[in-house]
């Protein structure tokens, strides 16, 4: 193991602008030997973003190049005793690492640090359970948050004295604490799961009940704009704002182009590294994208990572069973792009920063993605030439399973 103490640089500022956040942080990430650094700040930008969500203001960053992260602290030793020491100075008050720590190494950092941790996966948790509105959202996310806090309550407690057992002064050894704590935890995530099954059919029962409509889902990785084309297309008022998972609870409206009803439905946001606890939550949740017709995959054209989140994405419906659905790209915020104009005398290939849209346009990402279309839904620009191409679709998927059905179209 090596230490790379260059690679610390200050946060950006948080970029929210409505209030003071009311914790300062500090971020963590190990670099791995084959991964380029910029794509390592790119992962600390969106880790920024989350912590920004979840009301956090990052004021300093802290890499470190390794082959893989270290088992037993994540980073190397002088490293993390670097980092403790800055968070002692600044009286920082939580430190947030970029990966998912393991008990063990939550309660070793623990020993070293003088303020609270958070991993990326407790970040989303807490992000989503201050997002959940609906009592189905929040049971998931409850369910989620369970799960994840079972095999680290070793690290929650410092009390974990024999119970005294028996009616006499000499009593058996007892039950630990932290053994009644797991079966207490135990005993709700099973009543959370029966839960989750009993609102899962009422909701199977709704979807069966929708008759012979189309179904459309709009799906992306997190704050892309999927809500705000929802709002457009169907006219509707779902929650729109510029943070991470600002939608969690499913949508769905129906929508009516040229006497051609369909159902559109409004998805939670996929995103790098989404905790294994959620997705198994969310599995019925995103039963509107495995049951639909046709996927609308929103994209961030001017985000610079915008080709690893439509991987991300790909992936993500892979795993939940939805990878074989038809899919219409939509390459969003084209009022938002911007790239760097070679210069003249520069010989150099250029980069993904070089290439105008247009450029864009005409290259493999249009070509390998097709159909696809390339709009701004916050400046509504191109939307006529999406919603004849939404309506060609759904037509043709409505004709070929309903060839006399009494729709006029």
């Amino acid at each position: 193991m090596k230490e790379n103490n260059g690679n610390n640089k200050p946060a950006a500022a948080s970029a929210a602008g409505t209030g003071a956040p009311c914790e300062r942080a500090v971020l963590v990430a190990v670099v791995r030997d084959n991964q380029d650094p910029r794509q390592a700040e790119e992962f600390l930008d969106e880790l920024e973003f989350l912590a920004e969500t979840a009301d956090i203001r990052a004021v300093r960053r802290f890499t470190q190049r390794l082959p893989q992260p270290s088992a037993r602290i994540y980073v190397g030793p002088g490293k993390l005793q670097e980092i403790a020491d800055f968070c002692r100075e600044e009286e920082i008050d939580v430190v947030i690492f970029d990966d998912e720590l393991t008990p063990s190494q939550t309660r070793n950092i623990e020993k070293e640090m003088p303020c609270r941790l958070l991993d990326r996966t407790r970040l989303i948790l807490d992000i989503f359970m201050s997002r959940a509105q609906t009592a189905y959202a929040k049971t998931q996310v409850q369910l989620a948050n369970y799960e994840y806090m079972l095999p680290r309550l070793s690290g929650l407690w410092t009390h974990l004295e024999r119970q005294r057992g028996g009616t006499g002064t000499r009593g058996g050894a007892g039950e630990r604490e932290i053994e009644t704590d797991r079966r207490i935890i135990r005993n709700r995530i099973a009543k959370l799961k029966e839960d989750l099954r009993r609102i899962d059919r009422q909701m199977a029962v709704q979807r069966s009940n929708r008759g012979a409509l189309v179904r459309v889902a709009l799906v992306g990785y997190t704050n892309v704009g999927k809500s705000t084309l929802m709002n457009l297309i169907a006219k509707s008022e779902v929650f729109a704002e510029n943070k991470l998972f600002a939608t969690l609870d499913t949508t769905v409206r129906k929508v009516v182009f040229d006497n051609l009803p369909f159902l559109l439905s409004d998805t939670v946001g996929f995103i790098r590294k989404l905790p294994t606890e959620l997705i198994e939550s969310f599995k019925s949740t995103l039963d509107e994208v495995r049951e639909a017709d046709l996927l609308v995959h929103v994209v961030d054209i001017s985000h610079p990572q915008f080709e690893e989140q439509i991987a991300v994405v790909k992936q993500t419906l892979q795993e939940i069973g939805a990878g074989d659905k038809p899919v219409y790209l939509v390459f969003n915020k084209v009022d938002a792009y911007t790239y760097v104009k070679k210069e003249e005398d520069d010989l150099t290939p250029p980069t993904r920063e070089n290439l105008s849209l247009d450029d864009l346009k005409r290259s493999w990402i249009a070509r390998a993605n097709t159909p696809c279309i390339f709009l701004s839904a916050l400046a509504k620009t191109n939307l006529e030439k999406f919603r004849t191409d939404l309506y060609g679709m759904v037509r043709e998927i409505h004709a070929g399973r309903y060839p006399f059905n009494n729709f006029l179209y």
